[in-house]
């Protein structure tokens, strides 16, 4: 017997019950329309309240906000910070010999480029009774000794102020330390040191209290009996006596000459430090560079590392040589080239093109801030004191002795950070809240919706009920053949669906 024809039944209609505010009352069959029509405009006016307030919220997330936060944090020790200093004067005027002053004459506007003196300087000489001088400037008949090479970083290294002669004293944490504690770095200034500086295999060296006596101290001659006679203005001059001190992290290099702060003669100078770690963020919350320093002379990327890296490029590319203390291999400027060049190329750099050196500020970096403060040195009752330890004259004492004490203020860092004001997970949260105050809805009042969709529109479709009147076909045909191991689609006749409603 043929068994009896499928038919599909009609699916009653769904109905929205949903937990959004308001919305039951629009469809309500027991609400009068005027009401059904104000419950619709209240839910209309309620969504566009939250589509604008959520809109802001995106826009205000698209803007990348963020703010700082600064907060202390205490430690049990602490790495202490590399110290680099500099006499202010250049050259040694009692190391000078007839050939630096021959080559060198010009480039300190002593000379002029023909090797003759200049009368203004000789009169400058005479009157300072620079008589030794006077007798170097004296190119009547000279001619350069045989082979002769101008070498300037040999020259610059060898006429600067040695540290052996210069320091006088030197304690960390009451501990004596000597010139093999430092090492010579050159900068804008020539031939300086850096202490801690963590380079030749030292380790860093680290303190275990703040206060006064608890770092560096030492007590240096600054020899202003050394310093060449002021004949002129050139880069090199120095009006000022005493040293320049920079404070920096052992993966910066110094950057004395736009960086450093002076300390001068005749005072014990009292250096008060506080270390701040400082992070930003990249774009485009904030604008650090977060990429590798792109340098063949760097490995770390700061500020300094890529103002000396820029420079750097910029005397290649424009004189063909680079200054004694920048980085690489390239021939060292002779000190004509110096004087035609060299310097009137890095002053044009340094004060009037912004655009050829653009460095951002590094996402990691580490500063020391700084407080100032100085007593008198000697006092009347050391000066003879010090002029006999020293064998020196008590004029020279004050005129020369200097003190720097560097310590950190108390054992603990400050640390700025930069965070983002605003997420996906805030966004989320206010659009959520504003949700379920305007509409009373939720993630699964969203998901209700999506539900009444598919009843109405894929559930009580067409193609939805002949697949289903397909399935159910095929599985009485399949009972129906049970005894046998399979069954084709040929067994099936489609005929027999009955799409009746």
């Amino acid at each position: 017997q043929k068994p009896p024809t499928p038919t599909i039944t009609q699916t009653p209609t769904p109905t929205l019950k949903q937990t959004v505010h308001g919305l039951k009352f629009v469809f309500s069959p027991d609400k009068t329309p005027p009401q059904r029509v104000l419950w619709l405009l209240a839910f209309f006016a309620c969504l566009g309240l939250l589509f604008t307030w959520s809109w802001n919220r995106i826009i205000y997330l698209m803007s990348y906000p963020a703010f700082t936060k600064i907060k202390m944090v205490w430690a049990h020790n602490m790495s202490f910070p590399a110290v680099t200093f500099c006499n202010q004067n250049l050259f040694r005027v009692s190391r000078l010999t007839k050939a630096d002053l021959y080559h060198i004459g010009y480039w300190m506007d002593l000379m002029h480029q023909n090797h003759t003196v200049m009368e203004g300087s000789l009169s400058i000489l005479r009157d300072n009774h620079k008589h030794i001088l006077l007798k170097l400037l004296d190119f009547h008949g000279y001619t350069l000794p045989p082979h002769y090479h101008v070498n300037t970083t040999e020259m610059t290294g060898r006429l600067g102020h040695q540290l052996e002669d210069m320091l006088l004293g030197c304690r960390f944490q009451g501990e004596n330390c000597t010139h093999q504690n430092l090492t010579t770095i050159y900068t804008r200034y020539g031939k300086c040191y850096t202490f801690n500086s963590g380079l030749d295999g030292n380790p860093l060296l680290t303190t275990l209290k703040g206060g006064t006596g608890n770092g560096l101290e030492i007590m240096l001659d600054i020899q202003q009996d050394e310093y060449l006679p002021v004949w002129g203005e050139t880069d090199e001059t120095s009006y000022e006596a005493g040293i320049k001190v920079q404070i920096h992290h052992q993966e910066e290099p110094p950057f004395i000459d736009q960086l450093g702060f002076g300390v001068a003669p005749g005072f014990q100078t009292f250096v008060s430090c506080q270390q701040q770690l400082l992070q930003y963020l990249p774009p485009p919350w904030g604008d650090c560079k977060s990429t590798p320093i792109d340098s063949e002379f760097f490995t770390t990327y700061s500020i300094t590392a890529c103002r000396i890296d820029c420079e750097t490029r910029y005397l290649v590319e424009n004189c063909n040589c680079r200054m004694v203390h920048m980085p690489g291999t390239s021939t060292v400027c002779t000190p004509e080239q110096y004087k035609d060049c060299a310097d009137p190329a890095l002053d044009f750099l340094v004060e009037k093109d912004s655009d050829y050196c653009v460095c951002e500020t590094p996402c990691n970096m580490t500063r020391y801030g700084k407080e100032l403060s100085m007593v008198k040195i000697p006092s009347k009752a050391s000066a003879k004191y010090l002029a006999k330890k020293f064998n020196r004259t008590e004029q020279y004492i004050g005129d020369n002795l200097l003190v720097l004490d560097i310590f950190f203020e108390a054992l603990n860092y400050e640390k700025i950070e930069q965070k983002k004001a605003y997420e996906i997970a805030g966004l989320l949260g206010d659009i959520g809240g504003q949700m379920g105050l305007f509409i009373g809805a939720s993630v699964l009042t969203i998901l209700e919706i999506f539900d009444y969709l598919y009843e109405v529109k894929i559930r009580r479709s067409p193609f939805f009920n002949y697949l289903k009147v397909f399935l159910n076909t095929l599985i009485k045909k399949m009972k129906g053949t049970r005894n046998h191991h399979s069954i084709t689609l040929n067994q099936f006749n489609f005929r027999d669906i009955n799409l009746s409603s």
